[in-house]
């Protein structure tokens, strides 16, 4: 009973400290934007670029472009997925940005630069990219007839009119307010201005939520500031006004409709200001990033108004669309994460990830999956467990698995592309990325070149001897 409780107790405090740490300055706005592509984007404006007709020079290069510039992971990534795959992109570089955008976003590939190495940064960039392009490739292959059904009046939309200046900056400043909440740069995190406030109260809530849910590294569990717990009640109340507020937004504007936009926005800039509990009260830090979502905040209020009372209830409530469709898979695959990691002890990965074999880049892939922890963060679990001794291809594997799958991405992805792609999906990137850590593994081992040249080459004569098989036969059609 002892061990139920404590998984139980982790799965809740898995998901306070992912609610208060990783939605807000990157879910949320990821939502908004995700509304706006869907409900003022031209269905043609998308297809030129990803659709099923686009140029595949065009089409991938510019779904891996688009996903380098967010620094998002699995689950943020989701509903900016969603948004292009409904509006017409192929699913091939639907899925290349699926895969590309937290595997190997600018600020991934920046920080693990730094804390592991630049082999590891250019080997994370280049095999992302090549797997990111030939995994969307396999999925668009593999279920053409499925997409092409789905997109059986994309050709009505091949001419017309392509995304305005308006739409198009609207979504940069909605962009600008993501990257200014998650981009870790001096001109954001330089302390413009700091406060200290006696409070004795503040320290004894926030021992209490130690208590409640305490830090433990080894495991991913990132406790529960007193900030955080704040935000989570903002959050309660943003979502108990939203629900009608956004919601029904499609029938008009209501009392509640301003009401849902305010908390949003002070949600966001109260997550941006830095808040800490010392040892005598509390440390309010004003930031670069304050100041910066702040103004975005108040820059897309004037820029929404340009648009046609339709237009702007068709965002919101799109967006709400996204949140009620997306949101609780997120939090029940946190909440199961957090229950797994009870039972998972991190000094097994050692024992199992110490050699570049078959079986320790695959436990990588597994221990990314089912330890999954937010963008950013596996850099330096990554750095903590090859310090352990985990060999440098099982760590690769785990680089690539860990913000590519989850249980709650997973989920997600198969309430919106269906459950046959989204577990092809899932077993595709499992499949690559263990041959990503075989293959870096074994040029860190110095295996000759010739060897690993050959072994790559024979898997990629198989992988299109395969496909080339499969396209003469029926194709997959979705049962998802």
């Amino acid at each position: 009973m002892d061990i139920l409780y404590a998984a139980i107790q982790s799965g809740f405090a898995s998901v306070a400290s992912y609610l208060a740490a990783h939605v807000l300055l990157c879910l949320v706005p990821a939502f908004f934007i995700a509304g706006a592509l869907s409900a003022l984007v031209p269905q043609q404006a998308i297809i030129r670029y990803l659709g099923p007709d686009a140029p595949k020079w065009v089409a991938y290069p510019a779904a891996a472009g688009a996903g380098s510039l967010l620094a998002v992971c699995s689950c943020t990534v989701q509903p900016l997925f969603a948004g292009i795959y409904k509006k017409g992109a192929g699913l091939g570089p639907a899925i290349t940005f699926l895969f590309f955008a937290p595997a190997a976003n600018i600020l991934a590939l920046s920080y693990t630069g730094v804390a592991l190495g630049a082999d590891f940064a250019i080997a994370r960039i280049v095999l992302a990219l090549s797997f990111g392009v030939g995994i969307g490739m396999i999925m668009a292959i593999v279920f053409r007839r499925d997409d092409a059904a789905r997109l059986a009046d994309s050709a009505i939309f091949a001419k017309g009119e392509a995304i305005s200046r308006q739409t198009l900056v609207f979504l940069l400043a909605l962009v600008a307010l993501l990257i200014a909440g998650t981009l870790k740069v001096d001109l954001l995190t330089t302390p413009l201005a700091s406060l200290e406030l006696p409070s004795s109260a503040a320290v004894a809530i926030q021992a209490l939520l130690d208590r409640a849910v305490p830090v433990d590294e080894l495991k991913g569990a990132e406790g529960l500031s007193l900030q955080g717990g704040v935000l989570i009640l903002l959050l309660a109340l943003l979502g108990a006004a939203a629900w009608r507020g956004l919601g029904k937004a499609d029938q008009g504007f209501n009392r509640l409709t301003p009401l849902a936009l305010g908390l949003t926005a002070l949600t966001l800039v109260f997550a941006a200001i830095g808040i800490k509990v010392g040892a005598s009260g509390l440390v309010v830090t004003l930031t670069g990033r304050t100041l910066a979502v702040a103004l975005l905040c108040v820059v897309l209020l004037p820029l929404a108004r340009r648009f046609e009372a339709w237009d702007r209830q068709m965002w919101l409530w799109e967006t709400w669309r996204f949140v009620q469709k997306i949101f609780p898979l997120l939090v029940v695959g946190v909440f199961l994460v957090g229950v797994i990691r009870t039972f998972i002890q991190p000094e097994w990965i050692q024992l199992v990830a110490g050699t570049n074999s078959l079986s320790a880049n695959f436990a990588g892939v597994v221990f990314g999956v089912f330890m999954y922890f937010p963008t950013l963060v596996e850099v330096p679990i990554a750095r903590m467990f090859l310090s352990l001794g985990m060999h440098p291809g099982p760590l690769i594997a785990y680089l690539m698995a860990d913000p590519e799958l989850s249980l709650q991405s997973i989920l997600i992805t198969s309430a919106i592309i269906g459950k046959q792609k989204a577990w092809t999906y899932v077993g595709l990137v499992a499949l690559f990325s263990t041959l990503a850590g075989l293959t870096y593994g074994a040029w860190v081992d110095e295996v000759s070149l010739a060897l690993l040249i050959a072994g790559v080459g024979g898997f990629i004569v198989l992988l299109v001897g395969l496909l080339h098989r499969m396209g003469r036969k029926k194709p997959l059609q979705n049962q998802g």
